[in-house]
């Protein structure tokens, strides 16, 4: 062990949990060898410690899969590598369902692992008692049993990773709390570490449920809280099977796994209880603390628990356990650097999975540092997800009631929470609700995702199958082609900069040709140096030399840090989205309701397509655009904050002469991919690059500037790609039978050729549509020839390829 803490490191981890562990040793293994953790105490301490170990390989995206089965496949290796255990117990793990949406919930997880290799068994309840008699199978209807999952020890496979990671040169140093992280001119400088200061050039947090405190003194928004966490080990159960799977009974929250001859019992209840509720502060000693026992709490899910095992009502227990582990608003970890300050990255916010996910998630951080991003589709764990808002105290511990419970609740499609909520609400909330506008959550907005008709309830309910607003949705793209539709895009990102050498800069960050003439709209992407799609924008030229960036409402902070990090320091990229309220006036009667509050002149020669100007409404200068991401005629309108409640009242009174109609967010997808228009962190991110995405239309050929990725894509242009995007409809299409949503694997015959991005059904063409990726070996003649399926909850439906998307209207000319 070496005592001597270093006055200088290239990196500092703060944290030695296995997530600090994990990430040292990545460090290390790439060659960046200086590398110092830090400890506050010993290691495994807070969180890790008491975990249960659980271990599984299929995750939500493939991003997060790869993560998983990369951490399973490492503390294998590592085992035989550093002769350390791990204590693997892979006796597999059982998901039963006793409920039809369950079911259905489950057989898609099962239909998706195809995708990854992942051996999945689709049992039914037969199978179940036949293979698991201990197990009360009355009210299941199924189970998916995945051989290759199981559990391990925490302890051991923390120090195994710090084992490793010594060995690669790391430096562990335990009773070494972090005091003060220290900058200079925005960037990591160092830290202070019992009085002494450790100069570095990076610092990675992975400090756990103190990451949100440490992060606050430094200024920094890390949205995690602890909650209480419960389990029970019960007393040893007479001939209990050493070989039993980890069994998870989602619709009861309990989850079960043998431990040295007794039953562990744990739960992700739906409610749970924010730790230290008083003081809101996790205290610094807090290594290996346990909470009060609290049995009241646990005792509904005990019940449930004794009527799926009834040996446990013949069984004392002989350990109550309550102690704290972190969530974040979504049940997603939280990755990346922080736009706070530069070279400042997290590891943090495993939400109960730090086992299984530790070791994939310390080789994206560290390949994250080593080469400033990714070329993957990390946007689920990326931090830049979030704002300021969602780490402060009255949003994160009322959400982490919910989100908890997220881990083993129904992960329905288009679900929304119901905690924290109402945090931004458009100055027009009201008017929107009037006319029965059921709301869902964009960037922290309450925006309308459809609206109710003929006095129905605006709520969800939540199925995987027809949905409950399709009625909604046929009325508001049927009326959108036909008349007029108001959309509501406020959440849209909205950057601006002024400077004489912006229009120059925007040139070398951008793959389009910007224009420095005022009222030019440019549609372009900004790129990663390896040619990975970054972030996906429209460039508008509102004054000489002052340009408006607009982009995805979710990807507010991303994209903002992605800009900054590639303007030139004297540049300030300013944030305006919330200034602006945005209107989407849609459809073949858009400029003719426009002319009656308007008279600036509106036609087609003198306000053409991809062009914005300033008009006059009602007395209001109001900035509008003729673009559309519905494929029709139509208007953007951005309007000061002040007056956007008198222009939407004003645009519902005339548009009742046009037969006008308030839209949600779900109208707005289909009809975009019903245009053929990709949505990024669906259809593209940083894994794709334009050529794959058939989007190499944004590629200046004109332009001599060396801009980021430039030649990466001149590299990717002379290769064959090895995917290619590509539409397909259902043969069979009726709505939400089969509802496609994204993951689903495509074939030819029985082979996978690709997997979808995104899914939805079109009413205006009665069909179900698909987007997606598949091998570039094939031909699209070869393709109309060839017998394709998609499949969605192991069935096989047939799908056409769709060379052109649904809708042809040329709405640039009109």
């Amino acid at each position: 062990m070496i005592k001597a803490i270093p006055n200088n490191t290239k990196v500092v981890v703060v944290g030695g949990g296995v997530i600090g562990c994990s990430v040292a040793y990545h460090l290390a293994k790439f060659g960046w060898k200086d590398v110092v953790v830090l400890e506050r105490d010993q290691l495994t301490s807070g969180t890790t410690w008491h975990a249960a170990g659980l271990v599984s390989q299929l995750g939500p995206t493939a991003a997060i899969t790869k993560i998983r089965k990369y951490s399973l496949d490492l503390y294998k290796k590592l085992e035989k590598e550093v002769d350390h255990s791990a204590g693997l117990r892979l006796n597999g793990a059982l998901s039963i369902a006793q409920t039809n949406g369950r079911w259905q919930e489950l057989l898609r997880q099962a239909t998706t692992a195809q995708l990854y290799n992942i051996d999945v068994k689709v049992l039914d309840k037969n199978q179940i008692k036949k293979n698991y008699p201990i197990i009360n199978t009355d009210e299941i209807i199924g189970g998916i049993f995945m051989p290759g999952d199981g559990a391990a020890d925490p302890s051991g496979v923390t120090h195994l990773l710090a084992k490793a990671a010594r060995q690669e040169g790391a430096k562990i140093f335990e009773k070494s709390p972090v005091e003060e992280i220290l900058t200079e001119n925005g960037k990591i400088s160092g830290v202070k570490v019992n009085g002494q200061k450790i100069e570095c050039e990076y610092i990675v947090l992975a400090s756990g449920m103190w990451s949100r405190q440490i992060g606050e003194k430094a200024g920094v928004s890390i949205p995690l809280y602890p909650a209480e966490h419960f389990y029970i080990i019960t007393e040893p159960i007479e001939n209990l099977s050493k070989t039993l799977p980890t069994i998870r009974d989602f619709d009861n929250r309990t989850y079960f796994k043998e431990d040295a001859g007794k039953l562990l019992v744990g739960i992700f209840e739906g409610n749970s209880i924010p730790a230290w509720d008083k003081t809101n502060v996790v205290p610094e000693n807090f290594s290996f603390g346990e909470f009060q026992e609290n049995f009241e709490h646990f005792e509904p899910y005990l019940a449930s628990a004794i009527k799926r095992f009834p040996v446990l009502e013949k069984v004392g227990i002989r350990k109550f356990f309550s102690g704290p582990e972190s969530f974040t608003p979504d049940t997603n970890t939280l990755l990346g650097e922080v736009p706070e300050i530069q070279n400042f990255f997290v590891c943090c916010g495993l939400n109960s999975i730090g086992i299984g996910s530790g070791g994939g998630v310390g080789k994206v951080t560290a390949e994250w540092l080593m080469t400033g991003h990714l070329n993957e589709d990390i946007f689920n764990y990326d931090i830049k997800r979030f704002q300021k808002f969602h780490s402060e105290l009255s949003f994160i511990k009322k959400r982490i009631t919910e989100s908890l419970g997220d881990l083993y609740g129904m992960h329905w499609p288009f679900k929304q929470h119901k905690t924290s909520r109402n945090i931004k609400t458009l100055p027009h909330h009201d008017d929107l609700k009037s006319f029965g506008a059921c709301f869902g959550v964009s960037a922290g907005y309450e925006r309308p995702m459809w609206f109710a008709l003929d006095g129905e309830k605006a709520q969800y309910e939540y199925s995987y199958n027809y949905q409950n607003w399709y009625p909604s949705a046929e009325y508001e793209t049927n009326n959108t082609i036909k008349n007029v539709g108001l959309f509501d895009l406020t959440p849209f990102s909205k950057f601006e900069i002024k400077s004489e050498k912006a229009h120059l800069e925007l040139q070398r960050i951008c793959t389009a040709n910007i224009k420095n003439e005022v009222g030019k709209c440019i549609y372009t992407h900004m790129l990663n140096p390896d040619g990975g799609i970054e972030a996906d924008l429209t460039v508008v030229c509102i004054d000489n030399n002052h340009f408006r960036i607009i982009s995805s409402a979710a990807t507010r902070e991303r994209d903002k840090f992605h800009i900054n990090k590639h303007l030139s320091k004297d540049i300030e990229l300013k944030d305006v989205t919330d200034d602006y309220c945005v209107f989407g006036l849609f459809g073949p009667k858009s400029r003719d309701l426009l002319k009656t509050i308007s008279k600036d002149n509106l036609d087609n020669e003198s306000f053409k397509f991809g062009t914005a100007k300033y008009i006059n409404i009602d007395g209001t200068n109001v900035w509008a655009q003729r673009l559309s991401y519905v494929g029709e005629l139509g208007f953007e309108l951005y309007v000061k904050l002040d007056d956007a409640k008198k222009i939407y009242e004003l645009l519902i009174e005339k548009g009742k002469n046009f037969s006008l109609s308030n839209c949600g967010m779900h109208a707005m997808d289909i009809m975009r991919m019903e245009s053929g228009f990709l949505h990024w962190g669906h259809d593209i991110s940083p894994e794709e690059n334009q050529y794959q995405a058939g989007l190499s239309f944004t590629i200046s050929k004109k332009k001599d500037v060396n801009f980021v990725g430039k030649n990466a894509l001149e590299k990717i242009k002379k290769e064959k790609t090895k995917n290619r995007f590509a539409m397909f409809t259902l043969k069979d299409s009726e709505p939400g039978k089969p509802l496609l949503l994204h993951d689903e694997p495509i074939y030819i015959d029985d082979k996978i050729i690709g997997r979808s991005t995104s899914g939805n059904y079109s009413f205006n063409f009665k069909k179900n549509l698909v987007f997606g990726y598949i091998d570039n070996d094939f031909s699209n003649d070869e393709l109309q020839s060839k017998n394709l399926f998609i499949e969605v909850e192991k069935q096989k439906h047939p799908i056409k390829i769709q060379l052109e998307p649904l809708k042809r209207t040329n709405f640039k000319n009109l």
